[in-house]
């Protein structure tokens, strides 16, 4: 085995019901469809399939859909949630927004597009972390990247 192939590897897989039982999102907010633990605790890489019928589309912008970039910062943090809160250790806990800095985003997500979310945690603690976030069109072509911090709260 490769030394990337031992990095990608994942430690374990959520799909979109372990997501569910993770994290309290639901549609039309939940945003990650699978993620990939690559590191506990550390590292991990979530996927959203982006469809037409996202309910978004019908108002951004109706006649050239792109996926508003602030939802793809929501998408990278649901990631990093899903990683996090999926962990036996940090049950009964929630996640909020604390601050969102860094963020650019480079190519427009549209219908069709595969979303590959990369994030790793730059700090985390009992009660609030940073992570860094980066998300890629079909794995290629990076449509953003940012950093975001959160509070970690009782549910």
């Amino acid at each position: 085995m490769s030394e990337t192939t031992a990095i990608l590897t994942p430690v374990r897989e959520l799909d979109t019901l372990a997501i569910r039982q993770a994290i309290p999102h639901r549609w039309p907010f939940l945003l990650v469809d699978r993620v990939k633990i690559i590191e506990e605790n550390k590292k991990a890489y979530g996927y959203k399939y982006v469809t037409v019928n996202e309910t978004f589309f019908e108002g951004h912008f109706p006649e050239r859909p792109v996926m508003p970039g602030v939802l793809i910062v929501e998408a990278l943090a649901q990631t990093a949630c899903a990683m996090m809160l999926g962990s036996p250790q940090m049950a009964g806990k929630l996640a909020f927004f604390m601050g969102i800095s860094e963020a650019k985003f480079r190519a427009p997500v549209t219908p069709g597009c595969y979303l590959e979310l990369r994030v790793e945690m730059l700090r985390t603690g009992s009660r609030a972390g940073k992570a860094k976030g980066e998300a890629y069109i079909n794995g290629e072509i990076m449509a953003c990247e940012t950093e975001f911090s959160f509070a970690l709260v009782d549910k």
